[in-house]
C-alpha cells in the first residue's frame, strides 16, 4: 500500500473536491533568510553541499542538498550517515550520563487512531473516495473524514511520549525526582511554505530529554541544562563560539511555557535553532492524563506536588549541518610548482569524524603491500578505528590527490605503505590538521591514533 505523509488540517476538506482534479501537491521548504542574505552565504553554502554531494556525505540529489539546508533529514551518503550517528551518539552520552536519574525511551513513531495534526493516509483511497460519481459532495466529504479518523497519525515531536510513560517511570524511582526521560527518533514537521493553506510535511531526527523536578527547583534546573547543552555543543566546535544560548522573549513561548531558552548556531544567512529548552510547569503533564492528578504527585518534604516538566528538543540534522559549516576551513597551500592553491578541508572534531584513517599503499610488490593493508584494517576495527580502504582503488592518483580527497572527506590520518614498510617495518602517517608527516613503526600505529583520538574526546 502506497502511503505518504499527508498534511491535516480542516480546509483539505474544503478544497478541491467538486471535480476531483486536483491534487495538493507538497513543495520544498525554502529558508525566508537565505532568500534575504547575499551572494556570500549563497556560495558558502553550495561550496558546501557540492563538497557533501563529492565526498559521500548526501546523496547526489539537489532534493537533498535542500533538505539538508533546511534542517531536515535527507538521504545521507556513507560519510553522512556515519557522523549523523556519531553525534547523536555523543549527545545521547553526554545526556544520560549526565545525571544517574536519566532513563532512555523508545515510543512510536505511528500512533493508531491518533490526535496528531499529521497523519498516513493511503492515497488510492482517497481516490477512489473522490472520483467516485456516485457519491454527494456531503458523501465524500464524511468519507475523507471517516478515512481520516482511523489513519495513524505520526509524531510531530518526543515530548508526548515522555509524558506518557512518566508514571511508570515514577514507580521506577520510587517517586523521588528529579529524573529524566532521554529519546532519539524521527519526527515530522509542517513546512513554512504551502500551497491553498496546506502544509507539507518533511522528516527530521529529533533528540528529547524531559526532566521532571520540583517547583521551587525548576528554574535552576532549566539554568542547569543550558549551560550543559551549550558546553556540549562547543566541545566539538572548530570555532565555539559560532553556538550561543538566548532567552526567549515572553512573545516566543509556547502555550503552557514559563521560560524557554534556544541554543543556537550563526550560520553565513543568520542564527538558527539547534535545540530549545522549555521551562513547561505541570500543565502539560496534567493535560496528558488527566482525572489521575493523585497519581501524578510527589513528595517534597511533606508537601505533595504535581512535578514540573523541563523538555529540551534539539534537530540532530541541523545540528549537523552545523558540524559541517563549523569544520570546513579554506586554506591556502603552495603546490610543489610554488603555485598557490585553495585547499578545502573539513575539520571535524576527531570524535565525530566518520573516517579516522585512510589506508594507502605506494608503487611496489602489489600483493605484499595489499596483504600489510588488510592486517592493518584487521587491527583498526578490532580496536574500533573507522577505516578507508583506499588501497583498493583501481584508478591510479598522485599523493596530493588524495590529500585533497582525504582533507575534504575530513579523515583524521593517512597511513601510506611502501616498500619500506615491507624491509623494516616504516610507514608514513600523515595529519589532516597540520599536513605533518611522521615516519613510525608499523607496531606503533594502532597505539598512536588511539592515543591522540582519546586524547581528542576528553578535552
Amino acid at each position: 500500500m502506497k502511503m505518504f505523509t499527508y498534511c491535516v488540517r480542516r480546509c483539505v476538506l474544503q478544497i478541491r473536491l467538486q471535480c476531483g482534479k486536483h491534487r495538493p501537491q507538497c513543495v520544498l521548504q525554502m529558508s525566508r533568510a537565505l532568500h534575504s542574505q547575499g551572494s556570500e552565504s549563497d556560495l558558502a553554502l553550495n561550496a558546501l553541499l557540492k563538497l557533501c554531494t563529492e565526498r559521500f556525505y548526501i546523496a547526489p540529489s539537489e532534493s537533498h542538498a535542500q533538505a539538508l539546508r533546511h534542517g531536515t533529514s535527507c538521504s545521507y551518503g556513507p560519510l553522512g550517515k556515519e557522523l549523523q550517528k556519531n553525534i547523536s551518539e555523543q549527545w545521547w552520552n553526554s545526556v544520560t550520563r549526565s545525571k544517574t536519574q536519566v532513563f532512555g525511551i523508545n515510543t512510536l513513531q505511528h500512533v493508531p487512531n491518533g490526535k496528531g495534526s499529521l497523519k498516513l493516509v493511503d492515497t488510492s483511497a482517497i481516490g477512489q473516495i473522490i472520483n467516485n460519481k456516485d457519491l454527494t459532495k456531503d458523501q465524500v466529504l464524511d468519507r475523507l473524514q471517516q478515512l481520516l479518523h482511523h489513519s495513524s497519525s505520526v509524531r510531530t515531536n518526543l515530548l508526548q511520549g515522555a509524558l506518557e510513560q512518566y508514571l511508570p517511570s515514577l514507580e521506577l524511582v520510587n517517586k523521588k525526582l528529579p529524573f529524566g526521560l532521554a529519546e532519539t527518533g524521527t519526527c515530522y514537521q509542517l513546512s513554512d511554505q504551502n500551497i491553498a493553506g496546506i502544509g507539507c510535511s518533511s522528516e527530521f531526527t529529533e533528540a528529547s530529554l524531559v526532566w521532571f523536578c520540583s517547583p521551587r527547583t525548576s528554574s535552576q534546573w532549566l539554568d542547569h541544562w543550558t549551560r550543559q547543552r551549550l558546553k556540549w555543543w562547543r566541545k566539538f566546535a572548530l570555532s565555539p563560539s559560532d553556538f550561543s544560548s538566548s532567552e526567549l522573549v515572553e512573545a516566543e513561548l509556547k502555550d503552557g511555557a514559563s521560560r524557554g531558552v534556544q541554543v543556537t548556531y550563526s550560520f553565513p544567512w543568520g542564527p538558527e535553532p539547534l535545540e530549545t529548552l522549555w521551562n513547561l510547569g505541570d500543565s502539560e503533564l496534567l493535560k496528558t492524563h488527566a482525572n489521575a492528578k493523585a497519581k501524578l504527585q510527589c513528595k517534597d518534604g511533606r508537601k505533595l506536588f504535581v512535578p514540573q516538566v523541563i523538555a529540551l528538543s534539539g534537530n540532530m540534522d541541523r545540528g549537523l549541518l552545523a558540524y559541517l559549516f563549523n569544520s570546513l576551513q579554506m586554506e591556502k597551500k603552495v603546490s610543489i610548482k610554488q603555485k598557490i592553491h585553495q585547499r578545502k578541508v573539513l575539520k571535524l572534531h576527531p570524535t565525530l569524524a566518520p573516517i579516522k584513517v585512510a589506508l594507502d599503499m605506494g608503487r611496489g610488490a602489489t600483493v605484499e603491500l595489499r596483504q600489510v593493508c588488510e592486517g592493518l584494517v584487521t587491527e583498526f576495527l578490532e580496536a574500533d578505528i573507522s577505516v578507508w580502504p583506499g588501497y583498493l582503488e583501481t584508478m591510479p592518483q598522485s599523493l596530493e590527490q588524495l590529500h585533497t580527497k582525504y582533507d575534504e572527506m575530513g579523515v583524521l590520518f593517512t597511513v601510506m605503505i611502501s616498500e619500506n614498510t615491507l624491509e623494516n617495518g616504516l610507514l608514513v602517517v600523515r595529519n589532516r590538521d597540520t599536513t605533518i608527516r611522521e615516519t613510525m613503526h608499523i607496531s606503533e600505529v594502532k597505539k598512536y591514533l588511539q592515543k591522540y583520538i582519546n586524547a581528542a574526546s576528553n578535552i
